[in-house]
């Protein structure tokens, strides 16, 4: 039984070594949930200064839209979309966008990946940065949704006395959205 690829250049390989590589990616990727559940939990310990802490921020975020009704997409999409924060402070709008994109539709993505943006209409000023800086986009079809977003699930979401739901309570949810069939899109690599 095979332990390991041959090959040291991908043009080298053969049908069976990519067959066996394909097996190993699929349970690999059977985990996701896992690794997205482990790596919320390391918010606990994450950017300081705040009230909350960062996994708090996520908790209260996701928890306001599950009281809203909103879908489990909408619901895992507030519960992750920080959880860029650790290895990309300076983009991780984008990272949390990416990790999602594969499983939510394309209004949920571009809302995760601009959030950064259209958040800083509420500290824009306070930082020496253009508060409307999010008008850029003011024609784009989803902006009004961005704006609820931040106002509704992020900007409100670090209040120490709110009482949120657990990470555990948001485990299914997770394990809904990225265990099902990716949709791939034409900016997707396959």
């Amino acid at each position: 039984m095979m332990e390991t690829v041959s090959f040291t250049r991908m043009i080298d390989g053969t049908s069976e070594e990519y067959a066996f590589l394909e097996k190993l990616e699929h349970e690999y990727v059977a985990k996701l949930p896992d690794r997205i559940m482990a790596a919320m939990q390391g918010l606990e310990n994450s950017l300081s200064g705040y009230r909350v802490s960062r996994l708090e921020h996520s908790l209260q975020s996701a928890t306001r839209a599950h009281r809203d009704n909103r879908p489990v997409d909408y619901v895992v999409a507030a519960l992750i979309h920080d959880i860029g924060d650790e290895l990309a402070p300076y983009s991780h709008s984008e990272m949390a966008a990416s990790i999602l994109r594969p499983f939510v539709d394309e209004q949920l993505h571009w809302i995760i990946k601009y959030h950064g943006v259209f958040q800083a209409y509420y500290y824009g000023e306070q930082m020496g940065i253009d508060r409307n800086i999010r008008d850029r986009f003011k024609d784009h079809p989803h902006f009004d949704e961005s704006v609820v977003f931040c106002e509704k699930y992020d900007q409100n979401c670090f209040d120490p006395d709110y009482e949120s739901m657990p990470l555990s309570f948001f485990e299914p949810m997770v394990r809904e959205v990225f265990t099902r069939k990716p949709i791939f899109g034409e900016t997707s690599a396959v």
